[in-house]
């Protein structure tokens, strides 16, 4: 009994033992069930829109969708900057195994460069794997043809099609449109700062200079989503939604092709720069800049050859002449500074002065010569323009001192920005006592009023700053912006855009305007006039004014050394108008270093005014219903 009481006694103790253990694990699967179930309902009930979001996203994607570039017209409707299919070779290097050797193939099979070899890798190192890097632009037809025969030897390239801008016409007005080229990260900064960059997921190219530029939020566009459901390995499945780019504004140019390309015919290569323009409206009728380069380089990326071939050309093919260019404004700035004369009563129409061939300031022996040796004789301010006379002007600028023609050429615009619309425009220089004092820590001297007197010394001007003040000259003081733009294609129809206008020019006595405009009649229509030569049998009535600006210093008298270097010859400047009484055209001309200032401007000139007074412009509205093409 006592055998079988110890035996109860250790059953006993282990169904306890059992019973206990049974019941914690019991307790400890119900916990864990609890636990199970609240992170279930956690899951599906309270994070159910979370992962109903990343669920969905795993399947559904959005791709962007490139909006259409607007496109650029002429006046006349005429297009200078399109869209063409172009299409480029590109590889997802997750999707092959051997890349460089696959490249190889590819460079052998599409004679491709190995410049381009290098700047797919330069890509690829610089992004995740699993987006595409381009090989190739702008593949002939020859070149996808060849391609899509062997595609299925490639398993991570493939072709893909997009609209590239183009230019028709080249290098005729790559100062005036600009170009597009690639988004680099400069441009991404500045899309991400100004929140735009999200309009841009879809595109690689953005403007970068000229009316491309300036007007890019016109020509861009909004761009579009389509909603994409796609398997297991990213290909796309269907099609859920689609919400269309909306393409970007058609615009037109005041320029006219005519007149456009007869101002780059007419320059023939030679460093310059031609404007025409309506002095009432401001309308830039034609901007050329010569030499100049093919635009459509630039769009799917210029080689590093041809770009350090633009950079270290000599004659500067990057800079836009007409609003970059600075020259010194020479004698075309007299019939403004004749203004200044008559509204500070310093001379008057009947003012005589006889000019030797050279001026003395009173108590000095310093002599500052005319061009013409032997002097002009008695003048008047008539004939002082006419025959371009230097020592009327020096004895006119030591009357008015420098305060005063600064004050005067400031309300012409000199020495700031017309307020052209492209972003490419220097403002030149108009000198003063202050800013010499900053520029040279040295005090201003008489004789550099003098030399300011003949638009020479240290004032500089641009082609467009030299049009903008005969502008005002012109139309008696009305100050009009230069404008490019013509008008925008808007869903409501052509919507032209408005001249913009400054504060007037007011003189105390409005007859005043006439006498330097009189004077440059006789330019062209006297007998002795600096622009008679080049306007001869003229058929219609014009006004001009020659300038030749000196780039060395040099002796002026008839012993003068001669100038053998090509780059230290006068720049020759010539600005003209016609018709005489109401003038429709405006053209300032300079050839730099042509040694003469009223010879190959001057006939320039002459040849903008024959060919736009021979045809008149055409100022219909742009058809609405087709944008003029």
């Amino acid at each position: 009994m006592k055998t079988l009481g110890i035996s109860l006694a250790h059953h006993q103790t282990e169904s306890d033992i059992f019973t206990r253990r049974l019941r914690a694990i019991l307790f400890l699967v119900i916990a864990l069930f609890v636990l199970l179930f609240a992170n279930l309902a956690h899951l599906q009930i309270s994070c159910y829109r979370l992962y109903r979001t990343r669920s969905r996203e795993n399947r559904i994607r959005l791709i962007p969708i490139a909006p259409s570039r607007g496109l650029i017209y002429d006046r006349n409707g005429i297009l200078l900057a399109g869209n063409r299919p172009a299409y480029s070779l590109v590889i997802y290097p997750q999707k092959t195994k051997l890349l460089h050797a696959e490249v190889q193939r590819l460079q052998h099979l599409l004679g491709l460069s190995d410049e381009e070899a290098r700047h797919f890798f330069a890509q690829v190192k610089n992004q995740p794997g699993f987006k595409s890097a381009t090989l190739a632009d702008d593949l002939t037809m020859q070149q996808v043809a060849r391609f899509s025969v062997r595609q299925f030897e490639y398993a991570g390239a493939s072709i893909q099609s997009r609209l590239e801008r183009y230019y028709p016409y080249g290098g005729l007005l790559t100062h005036v449109l600009g170009y597009v080229a690639k988004i680099n990260d400069t441009d991404r900064e500045h899309l991400k700062a100004t929140g735009q960059l999200t309009n841009y997921a879809a595109n690689r190219d953005i403007g970068k200079l000229g009316i491309e530029k300036y007007y890019e939020k016109l020509l861009h566009g909004h761009v579009g989503y389509q909603e994409v459901e796609v398997n297991n390995v990213g290909r796309v499945v269907r099609t859920i939604s689609r919400k269309p780019s909306t393409p970007g504004h058609d615009i037109y140019l005041n320029i006219d092709l005519r007149l456009q390309i007869k101002a780059q015919e007419e320059l023939g290569g030679r460093r310059g720069a031609v404007i025409v323009m309506d002095p009432k409206t401001g309308a830039i009728l034609a901007m050329a800049s010569s030499p100049s380069y093919n635009p459509n380089s630039f769009v799917d990326g210029i080689s590093e050859k041809k770009y350090s071939a633009l950079i270290h050309n000599k004659n500067n093919p990057l800079i836009n002449r007409a609003t970059q260019g600075v020259y010194a404004p020479a004698s075309t700035v007299k019939p403004l500074m004749t203004i200044m004369g008559l509204d500070s009563a310093l001379i008057t129409p009947a003012t005589r002065y006889f000019g030797r061939g050279y001026f003395q300031i009173p108590g000095s022996r310093r002599k500052f010569y005319d061009w013409e040796p032997w002097g002009h004789g008695w003048m008047t301010v008539y004939k002082a323009i006419e025959q371009s006379a230097d020592t009327f002007f020096y004895h006119l600028a030591y009357l008015a001192g420098i305060k005063r023609i600064h004050q005067y050429m400031h309300l012409f615009g000199f020495g700031q920005y017309t307020g052209v619309d492209i972003d490419e425009e220097r403002t030149g220089n108009l000198p003063s006592s202050q800013w010499k004092q900053a520029r040279y820590h040295q005090p201003w001297y008489l004789g550099d009023t003098i030399s300011v007197g003949i638009g020479q010394g240290y004032w500089s001007a641009t082609p467009m700053q030299l049009a903008h003040a005969f502008s005002i000259l012109i139309d008696h003081g009305k100050r009009v912006v230069p404008q490019i733009l013509k008008g925008t294609v808007t869903a409501q129809g052509f919507r032209s855009d408005p001249s913009h206008f400054l504060a007037p020019f007011k003189l105390k006595d409005r007859k005043d305007w006439q006498v330097p405009l009189k004077g440059m009649y006789m330019v062209i229509q006297g007998k002795t006039g600096t622009g008679h030569r080049a306007f001869a049998h003229l058929a219609y009535q014009a006004g001009g004014k020659s300038g030749t600006a000196q780039l060395v210093s040099r002796k002026t008298d008839h012993k003068a050394h001669k100038v053998t270097q090509e780059r230290h010859k006068d720049n020759a400047l010539f600005v003209a108008f016609a018709p005489f009484k109401k003038p429709k055209f405006l053209v300032v001309s300079i050839i730099e270093n042509a040694g003469d200032g009223h010879s190959p401007a001057a006939n320039i000139a002459r040849a903008m005014l024959d060919t736009a007074m021979s045809e008149p412009l055409n100022t219909s509205k742009v058809d609405s219903t087709n944008g003029g093409s």
